[in-house]
């Protein structure tokens, strides 16, 4: 007898519910959203489980891979697929969900989502959180040159390594302004610090990418 699991993950918990090939249901709780968690209120079935699927999210990078190490047989789904299939269910629960899983696991219509690997993800973060970095390094440049056409200080033409300089001279007169402005730019070099890599780094980066080649 083939046994089918659904699995619908929280932040906090997951509800789990097991059925078998005809449909009836066989267990149905919540557990805490841990991998060892979830593989132990599995256990019992661990000989007849075929599928285990949870709709792909969040927390699917971490989750997925800490299932199938453990001897879980996890599927993650495609969400728009399931949130499809799952629209007709009049009373949505954590349960019911759990539920409407595991009879998409039973009957195969599903579509597997593909999980990167952990260094996919690490590279997408890195990626990411520079260019959200960026554009606040932007807000914060523009920010300062609106702040001083207030007092008539146009900084036409400077790039990046002069603006600083350009900045200081332009408020030295001034102290409010001038302390005003060292925040900002403290703020500035910061974000420049982390958002533009070193040279060293960017030809150790090129000559590993040619290696790789």
């Amino acid at each position: 007898m083939a046994h089918f699991a659904g699995l619908d993950v929280s932040i906090e918990e997951t509800a789990v519910c097991v059925v078998d090939e005809a449909g009836a249901v066989l267990m149905q709780c919540s557990v805490a959203t841990e991998p060892e968690a979830i593989a132990t209120a599995l256990a019992p079935f661990a000989g007849t489980l075929k599928r285990a699927g949870h709709e792909a999210g969040a927390l699917s990078p971490w989750l997925h891979p800490g299932l199938l190490a453990l001897g879980v047989p996890a599927v993650c789904l495609e969400t728009r697929q399931v949130r499809a299939a799952m629209s007709a269910q009049r009373n949505k629960t954590d349960a019911t969900d759990a539920l409407g899983l595991a009879h998409l696991m039973r009957t195969g219509w599903f579509r597997q989502a593909h999980v990167k690997t952990d260094g996919a993800y690490r590279l997408k973060l890195l990626l990411t959180h520079r260019r959200n970095l960026k554009r606040k390094f932007l807000d914060l440049e523009n920010a300062i040159r609106h702040s001083l056409k207030s007092f008539g200080v146009k900084l036409h033409k400077v790039g990046r390594a002069g603006f600083e300089q350009a900045v200081r001279e332009a408020c030295a007169e001034d102290a409010l302004t001038a302390e005003l402005m060292d925040c900002m730019l403290a703020a500035r070099a910061a974000m420049w610090r982390w958002t533009i890599p070193k040279a060293s780094t960017r030809r150790r980066n090129s000559a590993d990418a040619q290696h790789r080649i």
